[in-house]
């Protein structure tokens, strides 16, 4: 197994301590006198102090194995003169096996030191009766359970670090994903507004120029051209609104959000747009009941706005019904149109977004939408108002619910 290169600040430790403790023998400093050393030599002060030397390069690689080897060491210095350089560099091994080695050393090792420490403080007193002998427990707390609490106090405090910097950058990435979902989610109501506002004014044009362009008849071209260039002028505005409200620093007061009172001139404007495809339509909106919120006011509006759009483009000739009641909490939006399964394609260009869109809207206030054909037996029992009868007709049905809204204050 190859060792990693020691880090500079070991290296530093290691070669300091080393000096120190030759500066001390030659100096003929030690920490206990010859009657108390079982070895006299002063040589021998040495070996203890080389090992721990040795031991400093590896206090970040090998933390438990280099404070077991180290307990040896400084067991070792005991039996001799002792050398205090060896007692220092031994409380940095103790230090670092807290710091760095794995989280079960981290707890253990404050205790078995601390035990450690009260075991000789006891055995000391017993032995010499003397009230000094509790300097050697002290000394051996000094020299073991101190730097072991002061390693798990700072191991604690950079753990918290750690932990503080994870929450930290999970927090930002969590405003991140926040922001980018806000950003689609605006693009895509924008997309919604804007194919809502012009949509309907784009296939007036389309289909009255594809009339004009069909027909050699002067009156009905100079028919198609007037209400080409009022969808034209209608939709520049609506694109002028938008823009405005777009654009940062614009001064421009928005346009109000369409109601409910605007169906009827919508439907005027698709009646005029249909004479060329033989489409007639029929309103059926009584006032509702009650003041409607903002929100379902605009849905409910450009539900029908696309639903009549849809119908100059792909339905066949004959009676669009529109159809706006609210009852039992709810506004409930419906359009049905002629349908022909054996047409070939749509009378102008298409692409399926307004039903996406409308069906977005309804979502967005939690009701329900459906699109799609029925055949006459569904329509058998569906009334008066649903047009086409006998006939395959499709249908358009948004359930908007306005019941949080009509709740009324508690007294």
């Amino acid at each position: 197994m190859t060792l990693p290169r020691p880090h500079r600040s070991d290296v530093f430790l290691a070669s300091t301590g080393f000096v120190g403790g030759l500066v001390l023998w030659v100096l003929g400093v030690f920490n206990q006198g010859a009657k108390h050393a079982i070895i006299d030599t002063t040589w021998v002060v040495l070996l203890p102090l080389v090992v721990m030397t040795a031991l400093e390069f590896l206090r970040r690689a090998m933390p438990r194995t280099v404070l077991l080897a180290g307990t040896v060491a400084v067991v070792a210095d005991q039996f001799t003169r002792g050398s205090l350089a060896t007692l220092l560099m031994f409380t940095d091994l103790v230090y670092a096996a807290v710091v760095y080695g794995p989280p079960s050393s981290a707890r253990r090792v404050p205790v078995v030191t601390g035990s450690i420490t009260v075991v000789v403080a006891i055995a000391t007193l017993a032995w010499y009766r003397e009230p000094w002998a509790l300097l050697l427990g002290i000394m051996t707390g000094m020299v073991s359970f101190v730097p072991a609490t002061t390693g798990a106090v700072v191991r604690n405090h950079r753990e918290a670090a750690d932990a503080a910097r994870l929450r930290a950058e999970q927090t930002a990435l969590l405003a991140e994903m926040d922001r980018r979902e806000a950003v689609v989610a605006e693009r895509s109501r924008m997309a919604r507004e804007l194919h809502d506002m012009v949509a309907g004014n784009l296939s007036a044009i389309a289909i009255h120029s594809t009339a004009a362009l069909s027909l050699d008849d002067p009156a009905t071209s100079r028919e198609a051209l007037g209400v080409i260039r009022e969808n034209s002028v209608e939709g520049l505005a609506e694109m002028r609104r938008l823009i405005s409200l777009l654009r940062d620093g614009g001064t421009d007061e928005p346009a109000p959000a369409p109601t409910l009172a605007g169906l009827a001139a919508l439907v005027r404007q698709a009646a005029a747009s249909g004479t060329a495809s033989g489409l007639t339509f029929t309103l059926t909106a009584p006032p509702p009941d009650g003041e409607l919120p903002a929100p379902v006011e605009l849905a409910a509006y450009r539900i029908v706005q696309e639903s009549l759009t849809n119908a100059l483009k792909h339905a066949d000739a004959g009676r669009v019904t529109v159809t706006v009641e609210r009852a039992d909490h709810a506004l409930t939006v419906t359009v049905t149109s002629p349908y022909d399964q054996r047409a070939a394609g749509p009378r102008a260009p298409g692409a399926g977004a307004g039903l996406v869109g409308m069906r977005e809207r309804v979502a967005l206030l939690g009701g329900d939408f459906t699109a799609g054909p029925r055949s006459p037996a569904q329509d058998a029992g569906a009334g008066p108002r649903e047009a086409g009868a006998g006939h395959t007709t499709w249908r358009v049905r948004a359930v908007l619910p306005v019941a949080e809204y009509d709740k009324e204050p508690e007294t």
